[in-house]
């Protein structure tokens, strides 16, 4: 009689010890993904540019985290002044060419060009360098950063709503921005004139809003829900949102996360 219940038992035993393995696979990645340290990695790009499109390619390889140690939050950011040449970049927006010049102060560079990289707003470099980019996130540090979370993201009459905490900014630390971002995760285009005519380009994590929404002092911490506006017609499938803490003058990035609607936050 106990003969005729042992295999039965036997695969009760073996998919309770599948069940088991699997569930550690999944912590063991979800502790591997929290171990690794955000680097914010921001790409002025345009698709008037013929020297852009390298750019863009390694953005899309560092948006499939490429680096066991890192978490790549890239943001690609179209600047408008290619756009006078024959092709106007369809996700150009003055505000980025703004956002670009106010780092080229920052850095003191003689002007601004394109594509440029800048990493964590500490560090630029001409932007489909693989090398440089590596060099640069392998000076950032874990546990160096501020904890960001966002959570319960979701997509309702035209706003993007979510919840965002951090960690308290240091004591010691002048003023910082919280900025929220909401960005396409693909964009394509076929360009039909200027310097990449004929060429079908794509592009990841295309930022379409970034806003400023709280200053933060020495100290405090943030809790609460945001809203930004999306346009009619994007898929939320094809959406994903950021959240980083700046340092109040566009400085250095001390946190940042982000959410891809449909899936987990990375």
């Amino acid at each position: 009689m106990p003969a005729r219940f042992s295999i039965p038992i036997l695969i009760v035993v073996m998919a309770g010890l599948w069940f088991h393995s699997r569930n550690m696979t999944a912590v063991a990645a979800d502790l591997g993904n929290r171990a690794r340290t955000p680097i914010l990695v921001e790409l002025f790009t345009s698709e008037g540019c013929s020297s852009c499109p390298p750019a863009d390619r390694l953005l899309e390889k560092f948006d499939t985290q490429p680096i066991d140690s890192a978490q790549l939050i890239v943001l690609s950011e179209h600047v408008d002044y290619w756009n006078h040449i024959g092709w106007t970049d369809p996700y150009s927006s003055a505000f980025f060419s703004q956002r670009q010049s106010r780092y080229g102060d920052r850095f003191r560079l003689d002007g601004v060009y394109t594509p440029q990289m800048v990493v964590d707003g500490s560090s630029e470099f001409v932007g489909n360098s693989d090398r440089d980019a590596r060099a640069v996130f392998a000076k950032s540090q874990p546990g160096s950063k501020i904890p960001v979370q966002i959570h319960e993201v979701r997509l309702r009459d035209g706003m993007i709503h979510a919840q965002l905490e951090t960690g308290p900014v240091s004591q010691n630390a002048r003023q910082v921005d919280v900025v929220f971002v909401v960005a396409l995760n693909h964009a394509e285009s076929q360009v039909a004139r200027g310097e990449n005519a004929g060429h079908q380009l794509t592009h990841v994590a295309v930022v379409r809003n970034l806003q400023r929404i709280a200053t933060l002092e020495a100290g405090q911490s943030f809790n609460q829900e945001v809203s930004l506006p999306v346009a009619p017609g994007l898929m939320r499938d094809n959406l994903r949102v950021i959240a980083f803490l700046q340092e109040s003058g566009q400085g250095r990035v001390l946190g940042a996360a982000e959410a891809i609607l449909g899936r987990d936050a990375r």
